[in-house]
């Protein structure tokens, strides 16, 4: 039963991203001759805040061919004029909503991965994801975390057509991070699928530093042993030994 589930969670992934994809790249979705970014204030530079291999718990490692680890300059994707209050609901699973509906002024991301537990079984299968870290102009990161919390609130539930016709009904949680930080939560979607017996759930971290978000965000999956919030301590003491010297 395994492939079918399989098949099942890249349907989920792979429809957030084409809807991310197909909302976005309307020409009228977005203003006509936007000027690009301003360059961002020289400050500490954003790259030397990511998590390396070294300041990882145990279990995971970094994926550095995996994520443009070194893009700065964001977005990567046409902005919207839709912001996060409004965008529809799906997006919330899509990683890139953030660049997307709230265009930091720049932006650095690493891959990460829980690597699958050698236990014989063949049933953990670990997890995929992402630190990403979006620097916003002054005091716009406090009100984006504030913008995110309202969408989830906005979408308690909703119901998704994936790419392979299925059906999903998710539902939307948000909790605080355990982290200390100006501010932070975790966003948890949790997806179930005709026929298939465990959820499927992704999950976004977010810590606000000043006008710096930190993300941590896994992809789509079943039955981890341990979501962001294993990482999450790990990014933030990166981000600020880098910040503070």
């Amino acid at each position: 039963m395994r492939a079918p589930h399989a098949a099942v969670a890249v349907a989920v992934a792979t429809t957030a991203i084409v809807a991310a994809s197909a909302c976005t790249a309307d020409p009228s979705a977005r203003p006509p001759s936007a000027p690009p970014s301003a360059p961002t204030p020289p400050q500490h530079g954003l790259r030397d805040g990511l998590l390396t291999q070294a300041q990882l718990p145990d279990g995971f490692r970094t994926l550095t061919q995996q994520v443009n680890s070194t893009t700065t300059g964001a977005p990567h994707a046409p902005a919207s004029t839709v912001p996060i209050a409004s965008m529809p609901c799906p997006e919330l699973a899509v990683g890139a909503f953030m660049t997307v509906h709230a265009p930091p002024v720049e932006d650095v991301a690493v891959g990460l991965e829980q690597v699958p537990a050698d236990d014989g079984d063949g049933e953990d299968e670990g997890w995929f994801g992402q630190e990403s870290l979006d620097r916003y102009a002054p005091g716009r990161a406090a009100a984006v975390m504030d913008a995110i919390r309202g969408a989830a609130q906005r979408c308690p539930s909703y119901t998704d057509t994936f790419v392979t016709g299925t059906h999903g009904q998710s539902t939307v949680s948000v909790t605080a991070a355990d982290v200390p930080a100006d501010d932070s939560l975790v966003l948890r979607i949790t997806t179930t699928v005709p026929e298939v017996t465990d959820p499927f759930i992704s999950e976004t971290g977010f810590v606000r530093e000043g006008d710096v978000i930190l993300m941590v965000q896994k992809v789509v999956g079943q039955k981890p042993r341990a979501g962001v919030e294993a990482v999450l301590p790990a990014a933030v003491a990166a981000y600020r030994k880098a910040t503070t010297g």
